[in-house]
This record gives structure tokens, sequence and C-alpha cells, in this order.
């Protein structure tokens, strides 16, 4: 069972996702709460799967709990996917760096909604993509010189690619002639090897030392 925390200011959107939520047998709403700093306090009580925070919320927003809660600095990072109206660059980009594991607009509908859950779940990451390219973008510079890039191998570097153009694992298994399994493993390699949490940063790593250029 999924444990999903909700923080949002509207009790009406709180009570929409969890009218949402609740219709799936593998998911379950443990607390929902109108403000930030009810979100930190309740989510490090009941330490929740996934935590699904709004940006706007009174006493601490949506992008300062995420940083409390799954911050690069935490030790046990908890899952955090942030819903909002705004998809302004500058939130979606604090957002991810701040730790989330998934960014969607509050009109992306329900079924992109379960799955941002369920990806952050699996250790993936889902944005809303009409914004993921234009986010990643923002990383893209003129090649590092990091030296973890010399180290991966052409299928690693097939799958950050793909990674980094928003495709999930499914998608790129099915791009790259790969199992499931074998995205997993070969992401999970480029991880240990670069230094990165999730998928998101992965991604950002990509475009930041001139992978996508």
């Amino acid at each position: 069972m999924i444990r999903v925390l909700i923080a949002d200011d509207q009790e009406m959107v709180r009570a929409g996702f969890r009218m949402i939520l609740e219709t799936q047998d593998d998911m379950e709403v443990v607390a929902d709460v109108p403000d930030g700093v009810s979100a930190v306090a309740r989510a490090r009580e009941l330490r929740p799967d996934v935590c699904l925070l709004d940006i706007r919320m009174p006493g601490m927003d949506g992008l300062a709990v995420t940083r409390t809660l799954a911050g690069p600095d935490v030790a046990d990072p908890l899952r955090v996917v942030v819903v909002t109206t705004f998809d302004l660059d500058e939130y979606v980009h604090t957002a991810l760096a701040n730790g989330a594991s998934g960014f969607l607009l509050k009109d992306a509908g329900p079924a992109l909604l379960l799955e941002a859950i369920r990806a952050a779940v699996r250790g993936d990451a889902l944005v809303s993509p009409q914004i993921t390219v234009r986010l990643l973008r923002h990383f893209s510079g003129p090649r590092a010189t990091d030296p973890a890039a010399g180290e991966l191998t052409d299928r690693e570097n097939d799958v950050v690619k793909a990674a980094a153009r928003g495709l999930t694992n499914t998608e790129i298994g099915a791009e790259l002639f790969m199992s499931l399994s074998t995205v997993k493993t070969h992401l999970a390699a480029v991880q240990g090897k670069i230094g990165a949490r999730n998928r998101v940063e992965v991604a950002a790593w990509a475009w930041r030392n001139g992978l996508m250029n």
C-alpha cells in the first residue's frame, strides 16, 4: 500500500486528490493538511511513501517544505511530488533542485497524478510532459570537465540521454531494446558514477555537461 500525504491550502483540492487516490486499491491517504508547517510535522511523524505538495501555502511554501523533507542535506529523504497551478520555470527548477521526485500541473489529470506517485515510489521521476524538456534545457551549458562523464559506457550514455529527454524507464527500454531491469541497472550504475540521487539529477547532469548539445 502506497501511503500518501496531501498538503494544499485549498480544501477542495485536497478533497479532490483524496477522492482520486482512494479509488486505487494500492493507495491510501494518511493525512491531508492546509499549510507547509503542518506538512513537515505530519510527514516527519508518519513517514509517508509520497508527499503531494502545493507550492503556495501559508506558513511555509511547498519549495521550502520540499527542501526540508527531501533536500540534498537530508539524511533520510522522503519522496515529494509537487502539484501546482503554476509552471514557472523558477518553481520547477527549485523544486527539483530541492529534491522533488516529480512536478505536475493541477490540470494534468488523474492518470498522470497517479503515475507520478507510483513513479516516485519506484525511484523514478515524472514531470509534466509540456515542461520536461523546457526545464532540462535550463541546465544546458558548455561541456563541463566532470571526469565522471568519461567513465560511462556507451550504453549508459544512451540511457542517460534518453532519460534527459524525459523518457520513462519503459520508454527507454522500448527505444533501446532493453529490458526494464537492464534500464534500471544502467541508471543505478550512472547514479553511482556521477553522484546523482535520482533520474532528475541524472538528466540535469546530462544537460549541464553538454551530452545533449
